[in-house]
Formats: structure tokens, C-alpha cells, sequence
């Protein structure tokens, strides 16, 4: 089970499946109560630009991945062999594996949004994808135009997409270099926030303490964290690693390999969407692949589970 991240938001999501599985609307009862605010209405009625703001984004993701999980387990009981999500995703996996309450993660999806919010002032970082350059190229494409400034690869999304984030007169440099140095295409993305670059850190140091708060327990099946691309051993490391995601890479081509490399054979992501799917397909084409985020695709990965 694999759960998307920010980015993947659009106002009426789950709307389908909200009408027919009462868990989904409950789900989002449970985190508009959380919060204090109703999620369900600001998902389908918007408008968009609040729904777009990062601390509305991230309990709002948070709370679709739970409740695609919510819906599929009703039909497909057993627990996956493993879990795993892009960034925000990360803590709908963490949900899906037993390891962390649900009121507890949206409370702390919105503190995590606050924190990477207020940790570079808007309009200073920026984040920019890179098609049809290997991970090698992007990384000396940062080297040279960072000029001193932060400028690093924080997404390998699938062999020929990294995307870059640091300052924006940073990122912009590289956007202007990029195509005379092999790529493809280069684009700005509309993001206010440089995640996964070491622009987080103040906001991976608020996070740290906030996550002392949290009641975390051991995941009951094995989660692969976008850092190490591997599980963790102890509550403490599973702190520490969901701090340090804000200011390190998401390995999330290596999550997928070692999804392989530990027998995966069916990937199904629980969210608004198909951005985790369209990547697996370009990492492993051997992966089954099957999503839940309407009526009509739910149907299809009950059956091909079941079967």
C-alpha cells in the first residue's frame, strides 16, 4: 500500500466514495474534529486556493489516504506486506500500520505544515521538477548553479524525474541552465514551500519536538520511510527519521526496488489520484498496479486482491 502527498489535492476528491462508504465521510468527521474546521466541505466545495494552502493540504491528504485504506479494508481485511508513502503519505502509511492514531497524525500534519510554512519567508524558496536527466546530472546541476546558496535534487520520483528545491533565485538559475545541459523539460512548481531541502531544517526542529508529544508505537506491518528507503527499528528512530524527511531527499525510487527486493508483486495506492502509480510504472513494469480513489477503481482492486 503506497499513500500520495501533497500535490495530488483537487476540490471534490473522494467525493464518489464519500457518497457510497459512510467510513469516508466519519474519516473526515474525525479529522475536521481534530482540527476544529470541516475538512469534508472545504475538499468539496474549496475554493481551491484554501484547500491549496499547506496546512489545510496536508490534514486534508492525510485524512483521504486514511479513509481509501478505511474503505478497502472493509472489503480486503488482511494487512499488506508492506506500506510506504510519498512525504506527507508517510503518515497515512503510518495510520494504515497501527503505529500512529489518526486524531494524533492530523493534529501533527498541521503542525508540520505550520512549521515548514514559517521556516522560509514566502516567495524565498521554490521547487522545480527536471525531466529526462539522470540523478548524477541533476546533482551537478545544483552544484553549479547554487552559487552558494541552497540548491539540491529532493524528490527521485522515477528514473528522468528529480525534482530540485532550495532558494528560488537558486532554482531559478538551474531552470534557466537545465535544458543546455540535458534535460527536457524543467518546470517551476507551484509550491510555497522548498520541502525536503536543508531551507527545512528550523521547521524539522519544531517538528522534533512536537513529535515527542505524539504517542508512536512500532508499525504492525514494515514502513518504508522516504529517508532510508528501508523500515526502522525502535519508536525513537521512527521520530527522528519522520523529523529529518523535512530537509532530506525522498528515495522514492528506492522504495520501490526494495518493495521488489522483498517480494512485492502488487502496488495499490489509497488516495486521490494516480501520480504514485504512473511512477511506479516507470521504475518496475512488472509491478501489478491497482489504485482506490473512486467507485469504479475500488471495485477493480477488491477483485483483483480477493482473487
Amino acid at each position: 500500500m503506497v499513500f500520495p502527498g501533497q500535490g495530488s489535492q483537487s476540490v471534490g476528491m473522494l467525493d464518489e466514495l464519500g457518497r457510497t462508504w459512510p467510513v469516508v465521510r466519519d474519516t473526515f468527521r474525525e479529522a475536521s474534529d481534530a482540527l476544529g474546521a470541516d475538512l469534508w466541505d472545504l475538499t468539496q466545495n474549496g475554493p481551491a486556493e484554501q484547500l491549496n494552502r499547506t496546512e489545510n493540504t496536508q490534514p486534508a491528504m492525510l485524512a483521504a489516504g486514511v479513509a481509501a485504506w478505511r474503505v478497502l479494508t472493509t472489503e480486503v481485511p488482511d494487512m499488506p506486506a508492506l506500506a510506504a508513502g510519498h512525504s506527507l503519505g508517510e503518515y497515512s502509511a503510518l495510520v494504515a500500520a497501527d503505529a500512529l492514531d489518526f486524531p494524533d497524525a492530523v493534529r501533527l500534519v498541521r503542525e508540520r505544515a505550520l512549521a515548514m510554512q514559517d521556516a522560509v519567508v514566502e516567495g524565498a524558496g521554490a521547487m522545480a521538477a527536471i525531466l529526462g536527466m539522470d540523478d548524477d546530472a541533476v546533482q551537478a546541476l545544483c552544484d553549479a548553479q547554487a552559487g552558494g546558496e541552497v540548491l539540491e535534487p529532493v524528490n527521485f520520483n522515477s528514473p528522468g524525474q528529480v525534482v530540485i528545491a532550495g532558494t528560488a533565485a537558486a532554482v531559478d538559475r538551474a531552470l534557466a541552465a537545465a535544458s543546455s545541459t540535458g534535460a527536457r523539460k524543467a518546470v517551476r512548481l507551484p509550491v510555497s514551500v522548498p520541502s525536503h531541502c536543508a531551507l527545512m531544517r528550523p521547521a524539522a526542529e519544531r517538528l522534533r519536538s512536537a513529535l515527542q508529544s505524539v504517542d508512536l508505537r512500532m508499525p504492525r506491518i514494515p514502513v518504508l520511510h522516504n529517508v532510508s528507503a528501508a523500515p526502522v527499528d525502535s519508536v525513537e528512530a521512527l521520530r527522528e527519521i519522520l523529523a529529518e524527511q523535512l530537509y532530506r531527499p525522498v528515495r522514492w525510487v528506492e522504495t520501490v526496488q526494495a518493495m521488489r527486493a522483498r517480494g512485492v508483486q502488487t502496488l495499490v495506492e489509497a488516495g486521490p489520484g494516480r501520480v504514485l502509480t504512473g511512477l511506479a510504472k516507470r521504475i518496475d513494469r512488472d509491478l501489478a498496479l491497482l489504485e482506490i480513489s473512486n467507485a469504479e477503481s475500488l471495485a477493480k482492486s477488491v477483485a483483483a486482491l480477493q482473487a
